[in-house]
């Protein structure tokens, strides 16, 4: 089975609870695809984190807390939360070994504005920078599968070939964007504020990232394209690696 490593935030985050359901959310997601969830905690060393890392044929940085804003050369405002610097540290390894191996990668929130600062990109640090900003968080009466606002997806991407359109409604769950992109990072959907809502990496077979959670929209026909297209790419890199895969681990289970 195709075997697709999900990141993990700390056990202290302080919404824990939230990231948790997110996290069993993404792993049902790969599920549905057909792939093997295997969760990747932020608090391995370098050599177990590689010899996870070498195991697994695809790559998902899910959402959780800000990334450091020290990352991208900044002091950190007061409205930054959530930083927590073993898994960033953790998450920006992975994203160096995915790109260099072209290992399938997909980030869902968080894990778009990391592979933008890996890559040498920086972030608003809270979207009240950008100007004429539209709401993109707190929604406090409803569910993470509120639909929150379009997106214009460009025609000749990826993400356009692999939804089947170029636009479509996401939710939102998120106070931090992408400012400055990368270079080798190419920007594929906007939100009506301008605001980033994917990316994808120039000259690597599947490195996409998206700014919403499709994980909580598990019913959605995109969401499942999503999913299925990762994991059928790793599948695919899997078999050409390995012609008879080995039996996939238990995934590991978190102690509180």
């Amino acid at each position: 089975m195709t075997k697709i490593g999900v990141t993990l935030h700390p056990l202290t985050s302080p919404d824990r609870q939230e990231l948790d359901l997110l996290a069993q959310q993404i792993a049902e997601g790969v599920v549905a695809a057909g792939g093997a969830p295997v969760f990747i905690p932020p608090d391995l060393d370098e050599t177990t984190l590689y010899a996870r890392f070498s195991s697994l044929d695809g790559l998902i940085l899910s959402g959780g807390g800000d990334v450091a804003p020290a990352r991208y050369g900044e002091q950190a405002l007061p409205q930054v939360g959530g930083v927590d610097e073993q898994r960033d540290h953790m998450e920006m390894t992975l994203v160096r070994w995915a790109l260099a191996e072209k290992k399938p990668l997909f980030g869902i929130c968080r894990g778009l504005q990391l592979l933008n600062v890996v890559c040498g990109g920086a972030l608003y640090q809270d979207i009240s920078q950008h100007a004429n900003a539209i709401q993109h968080a707190y929604y406090p009466d409803y569910p993470h599968d509120y639909l929150a606002h379009a997106i214009a997806i460009a025609p000749d991407s990826q993400l356009a070939a692999l939804l089947g359109k170029t636009t479509t409604l996401v939710n939102s769950l998120h106070h931090q964007a992408c400012r400055t992109v990368a270079s080798s990072l190419r920007v594929v959907a906007h939100a009506p504020d301008g605001i980033v809502e994917a990316v994808e990496v120039v000259e690597h077979p599947f490195a996409l990232a998206v700014q919403w959670h499709p994980e909580a929209l598990p019913a959605a026909v995109e969401s499942k394209s999503l999913f299925g297209a990762l994991v059928a790419v790793s599948a695919q890199g899997q078999r050409e690696r390995h012609p008879q895969s080995a039996q996939i681990p238990e995934i590991p289970q978190r102690q509180a």
